[in-house]
């Protein structure tokens, strides 16, 4: 990847927001926050919404052992990222808790999530940019921009962008569980229904 990069005078390759002062022969990816490295050397900084690393240039096949270290405790990270893509978009967590979870949804255009409920947790849908098409429990409506609609557990939901741009939304869910897997589809366009 660094070499993909051009570097500056002094041998830094920066993505993203960085600063470098008395640095050399740094590669660092900022995915979204400012970077800055002082007096440091043979570094790789990656930053990703998920997690940080900081490794030297000389040990950047080690980080399997992180990977590694991940799997055995049992932490998720190696799995699953804030950023999730689906054949629909994808969803951004930005925030969870013990019973909530806030997302940020993407629809692309002419997109469709699947027919589905939940046991555990309902949903605040608001639509932050484009328009949506959403079945709720049988009646189906349209949200424009600014508005928002409630999707209580047990109700069977869709949600579709039906128009030209990208549909985003803001999903707040809360509940007793609010895990991945307490979903339950009938119906989807992409094959996965009956999980």
């Amino acid at each position: 990847m660094s070499e993909l990069t051009p570097a500056d005078e002094e041998g830094n390759r920066c993505e993203g927001e960085v600063i470098v002062h008395g640095a050399r022969n740094n590669y660092v990816q900022s995915g979204g926050r400012l970077a800055a490295l002082v007096g440091v050397k043979d570094l790789i900084v990656v930053d990703t919404p998920d997690a940080i690393l900081v490794a030297h240039k000389d040990s950047a096949q080690d980080v399997k052992h992180i990977v590694g270290q991940l799997k055995k405790s049992g932490h998720d990270a190696h799995l699953v990222h804030r950023t999730v893509s689906r054949p629909w978009g994808t969803y951004t967590i930005l925030e969870q808790g013990e019973r909530f979870k806030i997302k940020r949804i993407v629809v692309k255009p002419k997109a469709s999530l699947s027919l589905q409920m939940h046991h555990h947790r309902s949903e605040h849908w608001i639509v932050v940019s484009g328009m949506a098409n959403v079945v709720n429990e049988g009646r189906e409506f349209m949200l424009n921009t600014n508005e928002s609609t409630f999707i209580p557990a047990g109700h069977k939901h869709r949600l579709e962008n039906p128009g030209v741009i990208d549909l985003i939304l803001i999903e707040v869910q809360s509940g007793d569980y609010v895990g991945e897997d307490d979903i339950v589809r009938f119906d989807d366009i992409y094959g996965r229904a009956g999980g």
